[in-house]
């Protein structure tokens, strides 16, 4: 009867343990999740923090890209090296201890005592700044996923024997923070809750740890565990297949971003969408059976690129969702089969911190060449064709190397490809618009040939190769003069109407245009006339009048944004207008009279100020009679120049009776409500007008333009206050500060009225 009476009692334990042991993967999935969750949202909070206080410089971005990929290699190689030095029970208590030590350091916040960043040294001074702020704690997380795959790898679970499929738990839950900061977090937090809500996370995230960091220390000997049965040998060709597999989607996921929003569509969010389908090709194929099957994958590729091939560089995007859609859908596809073969590739559970500290280090490598050195060394988007040709040597059979025969299938495109190149360099070729029809007749046969010979991958390999040369030289319309490239994106200069008019467009964004020649040919003759929004009789030409009207005369004007210097043509007599402008390729583009000549002529003594405009009007010692704020017509629009504080700022540089004019034309966000909202804050008139009466601007050269006129008293706006509409805040609209915004929220209610 005792005997009976103590199975009783251990049954119920026996079966809470089995339980237990059951909803083990659960635990671990769910603390990779919220690790990925804090690390992914660490990066935009803290850069939403920065922002106002570094400006938008690229040195600002391109120090941050650098800081996080850095530290994320390192935060692999620690795992690595505790994973190699410590047995697994060790190893967690020891994380735990630098967990412990990382909360200590909470909230996030910029570290106190990092003012202004110095004249010389400021790329080491602003990782000096990202290290003390952020470093630990983003490096405690970037170590979470290698480690806790490891440690459920010698949990002694019956799934131990592959714990790559807790990868894509990590991958969720970088998706999760993905969308979940602009959609939520941004729209709904301030800077200041966000950063508690950060806290409450890491805490959550401590509490997981703490019963993983137990299971582990109660967990089998490792010498039990069962290992992999098809074990991949890390030599180091191995470990070379690792860093290239995971190199190539990497630098691909930043080409394909810049090649959508520059040269298709430059919409708001645009570039979350190659983002997501990057992370989301890890859950894809890091599981026991994958949601398409690898060899489909690499089957369905050459129809996707074969199109994409003879459409990609050269020529207009006139059927931009098609674009869009082609370019996801090949990007997909690479990416599934990159990550598809690095999921073949992976070794046994024992070298999985090796493993993942090598596709860290793809990753840098790929990240670097796309986002740090393709800027440097290319005047366009020539990254993304070649990812795509790096990417399709990854195909299997290929990746192992090839033979010398299957160079030879590809030699004789190359080589077409580079005799292409060579001719189109010596005489700067252009096809005149009665050679279309051939045109398209070669790229039809190109595509066929490319599908025909898709079971010889270099052959098809090749073809490519020849595609991407041959559309190259194709633009029709449009007469090239110089294409610029720079941390903000490509510029380009070209003529179009047979000559008659000159523009600087950066993708579907105009920045500027100036006629050369009349309807009838003759060259243009008589003052240099304002173009595009800017053109005599338009609302810019209105406030401006006004303005100078109202005082008598303007005697400092600032121009925050440059264009091609159009608006130097509406200064007159000695009157001193000052422009602040970021990119250093607009500046030289703008100050080349060979390429337009309103600067050269209408303000030749105008300074033009380089850096960001919050910063460097701040530092500005002069008063200004006017202040023109022309940054915001393009798609991605400088939030911290249009919050309260900012305005604030602008205020402060004003002289007594001084105004703010802002020009706020956008394709996708009303910001009438934003500056109206910030008018209210400050006790400011507003006026805003619509021009709707320019036209086609390619014909009559004059674009739409919104205006809005900000005056401490109505009296100061001059006849605007009487001729323009009054500016009433909206109730519903929230308030922007350097601690809230929400792009968004403005994007939708301008697309559907919510």
């Amino acid at each position: 009867m005792s005997l009976f009476n103590a199975s009783d009692r251990v049954a119920p334990f026996v079966d809470r343990q089995a339980v237990a042991r059951r909803l083990e993967p659960l635990l671990y999935a769910a603390t990779l999740f919220v690790s990925a969750l804090l690390l992914f949202s660490i990066q935009p909070m803290f850069a939403k923090m920065v922002l106002p206080k570094l400006g938008g410089a690229p040195a600002v971005w391109s120090v941050a890209m650098v800081f996080f990929q850095t530290v994320l290699l390192a935060g692999y190689a620690y795992a690595y090296v505790l994973n190699r030095l410590l047995s697994p029970r060790w190893a967690a208590m020891f994380h735990l201890l630098l967990l412990g030590i990382t909360a200590m350091m909470l909230p996030i916040a910029i570290a106190p005592g990092w003012g202004v960043p110095p004249q010389d040294g400021t790329a080491l001074w602003l990782f000096g700044l990202f290290a003390v702020s952020i470093g630990l704690p983003f490096f405690t997380l970037s170590a979470s996923a290698s480690l806790l795959q490891s440690w459920f790898a010698s949990s002694g679970h019956k799934q131990a024997g592959n714990p790559y499929v807790l990868y894509a738990a990590s991958n969720l839950g970088s998706f999760a923070a993905l969308f979940a900061y602009p959609v939520i977090i941004e729209p709904f937090l301030t800077l200041k809750t966000q950063t508690a809500a950060w806290s409450i996370g890491f805490a959550l995230l401590a509490v997981l740890l703490s019963f993983v960091g137990l299971l582990t220390a109660r967990a089998l000997p490792a010498a039990v565990q069962a290992e992999v049965v098809d074990d991949v040998s890390a030599s180091a060709g191995e470990r070379m297949r690792w860093i290239a597999l995971a190199a190539v989607p990497s630098g691909l996921v930043i080409a394909v971003t810049a090649y959508l929003t520059t040269d298709i569509a430059a919409a708001p969010f645009l570039w979350v969408v190659p983002l997501a389908v990057y992370l989301l090709t890890f859950v894809a194929v890091f599981r026991e059976r994958p949601w398409i099957a690898h060899a489909n994958v690499v089957r369905f590729v050459p129809f996707a690129v074969a199109p994409l091939a003879v459409s990609l560089i050269g020529g207009e995007k006139v059927f931009w969702l098609t674009s869009i859609a082609l370019n996801l859908v090949v990007f997909a596809l690479l990416t599934l089969m990159c990550h598809g073969e690095l999921y073949a590739r992976r070794p046994s559970p024992r070298r999985l911190t090796e493993f993942y500290l090598c596709t860290s280090f793809g990753g840098v490598i790929g990240g670097g060449f796309a986002g740090l050195l393709a800027p440097q060394i290319f005047n366009g988007n020539y990254e993304y064709p070649i990812l795509i040709a790096l990417a399709l040597l990854c195909m299997p059979g290929l990746v192992t190397g090839g033979s010398r025969k299957a160079l030879t299938e590809a030699a004789p495109w190359l080589v077409a490809s580079a005799a292409l190149a060579l001719v189109w360099y010596v005489t700067r070729f252009q096809p005149s618009a009665t050679l279309e029809l051939p045109f398209q007749v070669l790229l039809a046969l190109l595509a066929a040939a490319m599908l025909f010979q898709r079971q010889r991958p270099m052959r098809f390999f090749g073809l490519v190769i020849l595609s991407f040369s041959v559309t190259a030289l194709w633009r029709p319309g449009i007469a090239p003069i110089e294409t610029a490239r720079s941390f903000f994106g490509v510029h380009k200069v070209a003529e179009v109407n047979d000559g008659r008019a000159r523009l600087l467009y950066h993708g579907t964004t105009i920045h500027g245009a100036q006629r050369l020649r009349n309807d009838d040919g003759t060259p243009v003759s008589g003052p240099l006339l304002p173009q595009t929004y800017y053109y005599p009789g338009g609302p810019f030409a209105e406030a401006i009048g006004a303005a100078r009207a109202a005082r008598g005369s303007l005697n400092h004007v600032a121009v925050v944004g440059l264009g091609t210097g159009t608006l130097a043509c509406h200064s007159k007599g000695n009157e001193h207008w000052t422009f602040f402008e970021i990119d250093p390729e607009v500046i030289r583009i703008a100050r080349d009279p060979h390429r337009f000549e309103f600067l050269s002529r209408c303000a030749p003594e105008s300074p033009v100020i380089a850096g960001d405009a919050r910063l460097t009007l701040e530092a500005s010692t002069d008063r200004y009679d006017l202040i023109v704020l022309d940054a915001f017509s393009s798609d991605t629009i400088p939030v911290h120049l249009l919050t309260r504080e900012a305005v604030a700022g602008y205020l402060s540089k004003l002289s007594p009776h001084g105004v703010l004019l802002l020009h706020i034309s956008n394709r996708h966000l009303d910001l009438t409500p934003v500056v109206a909202k910030v008018a209210q804050s400050l006790g400011l008139a507003a006026f805003v007008r619509e021009d709707r009466s320019a036209g086609d601007l390619l014909t009559t050269l004059k674009a739409d333009a919104r205006l809005v006129v900000l005056a401490r008293d109505a009296a100061d706006a001059g006849s605007v206050a009487g001729n323009w509409t009054p500016l009433r805040s909206d109730q519903s609209s929230a308030l922007w500060t350097d601690d809230y915004s929400n792009i968004l929220g403005i994007m939708l209610r301008t697309k559907f009225g919510w």
